[in-house]
């Protein structure tokens, strides 16, 4: 199964991939664009190339559990997302990613890094 994890933001995108049958979370890369359009059509397009089975999405949630102004924007995405791809997508809270990916191994953008993580929470999961 091929499942693609992103790492939303409103003007980067950061995107981690993984083959669960070889179970090992790579980098897949950065859209860098703020159209709101683009960013869905871009993700539709690699969902169909690379034959994605599932989305992994990271969920902003405040520290105090409740939501905030990045959760809507997340809301509004994967609204939009689910009515171009008809495939699972799920979320994973992503507090901390952003932390945890400043101390991460450098190589890779620090949206991928946190898109690595969040997928790795997924995996970790189920």
């Amino acid at each position: 199964m091929n499942i693609l994890a992103i790492d939303y933001g409103t003007k980067r995108i950061g995107l981690a991939w993984v083959d669960t049958a070889l179970g090992v979370v790579l980098p897949f890369g950065v859209i860098r664009q703020s159209d709101f359009r683009f960013q869905t059509s871009a993700i539709t397009d690699l969902v169909k190339r690379e034959k994605i089975d599932q989305i992994v999405v990271g969920f902003p949630i405040g520290l105090d559990g409740g939501e905030n102004e990045n959760t809507v924007k997340v809301c509004a995405f994967i609204d939009q997302l689910k009515s171009e791809v008809r495939l699972p997508i799920a979320t994973v809270d992503e507090r901390f990613t952003t932390h945890q990916a400043a101390r991460a191994e450098r190589g890779v953008s620090a949206d991928e890094r946190a898109a690595m993580i969040i997928l790795q929470s997924y995996l970790d999961r189920h």
